[in-house]
Formats: structure tokens, C-alpha cells, sequence
């Protein structure tokens, strides 16, 4: 379809409000755009997030706020969010995350979307607004189900993980500027593993089976790899330019424990 109308809303309720009517959301434009540019598009009016005052983000008494429209360039700034730099630095190109937002993330299929495969780990919380009102629901469900229609996601909250807790590994075809062929992340708390996997299933997922095989045990060489291999029952692989879905599954447990043991072989 062709384009019609580009509206640029300056609060959340008239984003809302457009949003009911059919409009597409657009944050920074690097979804949306390749879709407008090839007429692909299902609708015939934009709706602009760039004015709407949702690209705030605030870290407080050890939880982090982050709107949706900010960049993923702004949070890799942010001296309070430094743990994520190194997840968010193999996220695609300096130009496509001086552009790509938060919320967009959430919504991008994978082999991409690396940001939301962190948010799953670090168990986040959306802030949505819609027709009906304000709520919250878990970044598990968003990315699971989606949101309803006319609602937008407004904010993605998540306490910080503590120093030392944090683990993420990003395997790609390039050093940088690649999607995944598996990424994970992982959160680590009291004998206790929160750990999402990326470029393995239509969304990111949890990895239930390896957290319920790590609970309580040191992390070794020969539990990663063993809770690596429990892993392939929650996944979904598939094929794509980058890798077949037999070589997603094949080196799942090498990935993972990478991401906990980085000298691992």
C-alpha cells in the first residue's frame, strides 16, 4: 500500500489514539521503512514516536526505566546500563543503533532482536498503554503473544542484575554487524539460572530444561555442556542465510557455555 498520512503525536495517549485507528507504529524506522520503501506495507498511515516522550531512560535504587523509543545507541551510552554494551555492540551497525529503538526490538524476528533475548534473561517488565488503559505484563508474554490491538508498549522496566551476575554470548558469521546463530544470555542469582536463548526459535526462550539441570550445581565445563544439550528440548531451530536449524541445535551447548566459561573451548 502507499502511504497517505504520517502523524507524529506529541504524548502517549494521541500515539494510543492513533494507534487505535489502524496506524502504524514507527519508532526508528529500521523495520518499518524497508516495508514502506518496497509497498509492502499493510496500512496507509504512520505513526511517528519520535516526539511522544517515550525515549526517556532512568536507572533508580537498582532498577532500570527505559522507553521504548529510546535508541539502542542511548542505552549503550547510559552509564548506569554499562553491563549491556558489550550485547548491545553486536547488535548490527553504529548507523542501524543510532536509529533502532527498545520497543522496535521486541517485535523483530529472529535471528535479530538480541536486545530482547537480555530483556527475557533479566525477566523485564512492559509498560503498556492502549484503548483500555495502562497495565504491565512480563516481556515473556509480549514477545510470546504480542500485545492487543491499539496498544503500544511505552517503557521496559527490569531490576539490575548484580556485578557478576550477568552473562551474554553472541555467536555470528562476522565479529560485528551479523544476526545470530545463537545467542544467549543469562542472569545467575543464588544457585539460580535465568537463561534466554536467541536465534534458536521464531522468539527468544527461555531455557527452562538447562535451568532446572543447573539449579544448585557449579557451573562446569561438564554442566554447561550437559545442561547445553537438556536446552535442545526448548528450542525451535530453524533455516536461514546464516545457518541450517541441524547446525542451531548441533552447537547450542557449545554457545552456552561459552557464555558462562568465555575461555571455554
Amino acid at each position: 500500500m502507499v502511504i497517505q498520512a504520517v502523524h507524529v503525536p506529541e504524548s502517549v495517549d494521541a500515539v494510543v489514539t492513533c494507534s487505535a485507528r489502524g496506524g502504524l507504529l514507527m519508532g526508528g524506522g529500521t523495520v518499518v521503512m524497508p516495508l514502506v520503501n518496497s509497498g509492502s506495507a499493510a496500512v496507509t498511515e504512520l505513526v511517528s514516536l519520535r516526539r511522544a516522550g517515550m525515549d526517556g531512560i532512568e536507572v533508580s535504587d537498582g532498577v532500570a526505566t527505559i522507553g521504548a523509543a529510546a535508541t539502542l545507541a542511548a542505552v549503550g551510552e547510559h552509564p548506569g546500563l554499562a553491563f549491556l554494551r558489550p550485547a548491545l555492540r553486536t547488535i548490527a551497525s553504529p548507523t542501524i543503533r543510532n536509529q533502532a529503538t527498545v520497543g522496535g526490538n521486541l517485535f523483530v524476528p529472529q535471528p535479530y532482536g538480541d536486545l530482547a533475548v537480555c530483556l527475557l534473561a533479566l525477566e523485564a517488565t512492559c509498560e503498556l498503554a492502549g484503548p483500555a488503559g495502562r497495565r504491565e505484563a512480563p516481556v515473556a508474554d509480549v514477545l510470546t503473544t504480542g500485545i492487543a490491538p491499539g496498544e503500544v508498549v511505552v517503557a521496559v522496566r527490569f531490576a539490575l542484575p548484580e556485578p557478576g551476575t550477568w552473562h551474554y554470548h553472541k555467536a555470528m558469521r562476522r565479529r560485528l554487524n551479523s544476526a545470530a546463530i545463537v545467542t544467549v544470555a543469562s542472569v545467575t542469582s543464588a544457585g539460580d539460572y535465568r537463561i534466554a536463548l536467541g536465534g534458536l526459535a521464531p522468539r527468544p526462550v527461555r531455557a527452562v530444561s538447562a535451568e532446572r539441570l543447573l539449579r544448585g550445581r557449579p557451573l562446569t565445563p561438564e554442566s554447561l555442556t550437559e545442561a547445553g544439550e537438556a536446552a535442545r528440548a526448548d528450542i525451535d531451530p530453524f533455516d536461514d542465510a546464516y545457518a541450517s536449524a541441524w547446525y542451531r541445535a548441533r552447537v547450542l551447548p557449545v554457545h552456552l557455555r561459552r557464555a558462562f566459561l568465555p575461555e571455554s573451548p
